[in-house]
């Protein structure tokens, strides 16, 4: 089982969430082709080490927050709301 720490509820059993995947910036809409919006919504890179990642939580207190995970031991730290 994976715990993730909630910055408002507290430490939580990971089922509560919903992973919003990597952290990155959104394209801007009016410059960007079709390619890149593509490339935007289904290329993830998946790395082998430290991500910043979002992460809601669904059955808590409903919000969005960002934690910084590593993929490889699942050790992570929260880093604030997003």
């Amino acid at each position: 089982m994976m715990v993730l720490s909630c910055p408002w509820c507290g430490p939580r059993n990971v089922t509560e969430f919903r992973y919003g995947g990597e952290r990155r910036a959104r394209p801007d809409v009016e410059t960007t082709t079709p390619q890149q919006w593509r490339r935007f919504l289904y290329a993830k890179s998946n790395p082998l080490g430290s991500v910043e990642e979002s992460w809601y939580h669904r059955a808590g207190c409903r919000r969005y927050f960002a934690v910084e995970r590593d993929t490889g031991t699942n050790s992570h730290r929260a880093m604030g709301a997003t």
